[in-house]
C-alpha cells in the first residue's frame, strides 16, 4: 500500500477519529489505497501494518446524500452481522463531514475474491465453480430467511407497492438518458407493468446480488462476505432471484464489459438455480420469468445511462465504448423471457 493519502481519504484525520472512538484499535501508522472495481461508492483498504480495514464513502463531489447513504449501508451490515448471513464486521459509522468531507463507515477487511469473469473462475475448475454458484443461491436463501423485525430492520423500506415503484423508478431513469431510439424497451416496460406479479412476504433485499458482489475464499470456496449493500431495502425477495438468474444467463459476447461468469465451465444453468432456491426457501417461484425480465430491463436502463454519459464525454475508461451495443441485447432478452414465460 502507498503511504500517500488516496483522494477522498485523509488518513491523519481518520487515525484521530479511530483513536478517539476505538482506542487501541490502530497500533501503527495508517496507509491506504483505493480498491478498484467499486460501484458508485468509493472503497478503500486501510492498514496499520498488521490489521486491515475497509472504508466506504460516497463519490468525490457528490451532492445527493440520499443516493449514497452511508448510514443505511452501515445499518444493514450491523443488523445482519450477528446472523448467519456473511457480512463484514462493522467498526464505526462517522457522519461528521469534517473528517473526510462526507459521511463514511469503517468495517473489517475480509479476505476473498469477487469473481467477475469466466476467465477468473476458470482456475477453480467445473466442480468448484458449480459448488460456488450453488452456495451463492443458498446464501441468498439465508438472507431472505432473516426476520427484519428480529434484527431491527422493520422500518428499512416500504414493501407495499414495491414492484410498481421499482418499475416507475427505472422508467424515470430511462427517460433521463433517452437520446436515441431503443426498439422494444417501451414494449418491455409496458408488458412488465401489465403483468405485475403478487409479491410474497417482504424480506431484506440486497438489490444487486451476484457473484462479483461476494467474496469467496478458503479451502471450501465459502462465501465469506456479501458486499455492496447500497441498494438494499425491504421488498420482494424474488427481485434478487431474478437478477441472479439474469446474470447466470450466458450472453456469449466476447470481451463483454458486463459480468461473464455464467460462461465458465461448470456454472449451473438458470433453471437449476431457480429450482434450488424454490426448494430451499419454500417460496413460489412460478412468476420468476417476470422477475428475470425485470432484471433485464433494469440493467438495460443502467447500461443506457452509462452509454449516454459516455456520448457526452462524462465517462471514460476501457469498455465504455461497447456499452451502447449491449443495451438492445438486454432488451431482447427481456422480451424473450416474458414471451417464453
Amino acid at each position: 500500500m502507498s503511504p500517500d493519502h488516496p483522494p477522498g481519504l485523509d488518513l491523519d484525520r481518520l487515525r484521530v477519529l479511530l483513536d478517539r472512538e476505538r482506542p487501541g484499535l490502530v497500533t501503527g501508522p495508517l496507509s491506504g489505497r483505493l480498491i478498484e472495481g467499486g460501484r458508485s461508492n468509493l472503497t478503500y483498504a486501510v492498514s496499520d501494518g498488521g490489521a486491515r480495514w475497509v472504508v466506504r464513502r460516497p463519490p468525490l463531489g457528490h451532492v445527493l446524500a440520499t443516493a449514497h447513504d452511508m448510514r443505511r449501508e452501515h445499518r444493514v451490515i450491523s443488523a445482519l452481522h450477528p446472523t448467519a448471513v456473511p457480512v463484514p464486521r462493522p467498526v464505526l459509522l462517522c457522519e461528521d463531514e469534517e473528517v473526510l468531507g462526507a459521511p463514511f463507515y469503517v468495517m473489517e477487511f475480509v479476505d476473498g475474491v469477487p469473481y467477475r469473469t469466466s476467465e477468473q473462475l476458470a482456475p477453480l475448475g467445473p466442480e468448484r465453480t458449480r459448488a460456488a454458484v450453488l452456495n451463492l443461491v443458498d446464501t441468498l436463501v439465508g438472507l431472505h430467511a432473516v426476520d427484519p423485525v428480529e434484527v431491527g430492520l422493520a422500518d428499512f423500506g416500504r414493501p407495499e407497492g414495491f414492484l410498481d415503484r421499482q418499475l416507475r423508478r427505472w422508467a424515470k431513469q430511462l427517460d433521463a438518458s433517452r437520446d436515441r431510439d431503443l426498439a422494444g424497451i417501451d414494449e418491455l416496460h409496458a408488458t412488465l407493468g401489465r403483468e405485475l406479479p403478487r409479491s410474497p412476504a417482504p424480506t431484506v433485499v440486497h438489490g444487486d446480488y451476484r457473484l462479483d458482489n461476494v467474496l469467496i475464499g478458503g479451502e471450501d470456496d465459502e462465501i465469506r462476505a456479501i458486499l455492496d449493500w447500497e441498494m438494499s431495502t425491504l421488498g420482494d425477495p424474488l427481485t434478487d432471484l431474478g437478477l441472479l438468474v439474469m446474470y447466470s444467463s450466458p450472453l456469449g459476447l466476447p470481451d463483454s464489459p458486463v459480468s461473464t461468469t455464467a460462461q465458465a465451465p461448470g456454472h449451473p444453468a438458470p433453471a437449476e438455480l431457480i429450482e434450488r432456491y424454490a426448494a430451499r426457501s419454500g417460496r413460489d417461484v412460478s412468476a420468476v420469468a417476470w422477475y428475470t425480465a425485470f432484471a433485464w430491463f433494469k440493467l438495460a436502463v443502467i447500461l443506457e445511462g452509462i452509454h449516454y454519459r459516455y456520448t457526452l464525454g462524462q465517462t471514460v475508461g476501457r469498455g465504455f465504448d461497447r456499452i451502447g451495443d449491449l443495451v438492445p441485447v438486454f432488451i431482447e432478452h427481456g422480451l424473450t423471457t416474458l414471451q417464453k414465460g
